[in-house]
This record gives C-alpha cells, sequence and structure tokens, in this order.
C-alpha cells in the first residue's frame, strides 16, 4: 500500500470515528478543529487552512485559495457539512488538486 493510500485510510477511520461518535449537524469548522486533532494523535502532520498560491497569466497570487486539511504534504481534505454534496463541490476539489499538482 502506497503512503497515500495509509494517510486516506487513516483519514477516512477517523472520520468515520468522529461521525459515529458526535454525528451531523456541527459547523465544518468543529469537525475540522476534531478530525486535525485525531490525525495528529495518530503521528500525521496536519496543517488547517492552509492559504495555496495560484499562478495566473505569469502572476503569483499568495492566496489563491484556502485548503481546509492538509495531511502529509500529499492529501487535501476539503470538509463539507451538508446534506449531499453537488457537483460543484467535485469540481472544486479537482481544482485544487490540479492547482497544487497533487492530482
Amino acid at each position: 500500500m502506497g503512503k497515500e493510500n495509509a494517510i486516506a485510510k487513516e483519514v477516512v477511520d477517523a472520520s468515520y470515528q468522529i461521525h459515529s461518535t458526535i454525528g451531523p449537524g456541527l459547523l465544518e469548522s468543529v469537525y475540522e478543529t476534531i478530525l486535525c486533532h485525531e490525525l495528529e494523535k495518530r503521528g500525521l502532520f496536519v496543517e488547517r487552512q492552509k492559504a495555496i498560491r495560484i499562478k495566473f497569466d505569469g502572476l503569483v497570487f499568495d492566496e489563491g485559495f484556502r485548503a481546509d486539511i492538509i495531511v502529509e504534504n500529499l492529501l487535501i481534505i476539503e470538509l463539507k457539512s451538508i446534506e449531499s454534496i453537488a457537483p460543484v463541490h467535485k469540481k472544486q476539489l479537482l481544482t485544487y488538486l490540479r492547482l497544487t499538482d497533487k492530482n
């Protein structure tokens, strides 16, 4: 199993445990705080609300977007506390992956 898959497995496991324990309906910021805490307990390096630079038309913008969570500089987590995922959410994450060369 590759490092990315091992990290993803830890994230899914932690997310499931959190959801099973506290359930739905809280703000994304609450889930973000708890998930980061849980991942750090598992020995993973986690960055919250990291500003991501983007390049456009020969310019570099220091803050193109903010990644909710980046784990081990390999995995981007975009948290949603919503009823259902819309197509725009998938496109948003794909754009994040492309802009950070993590696709």
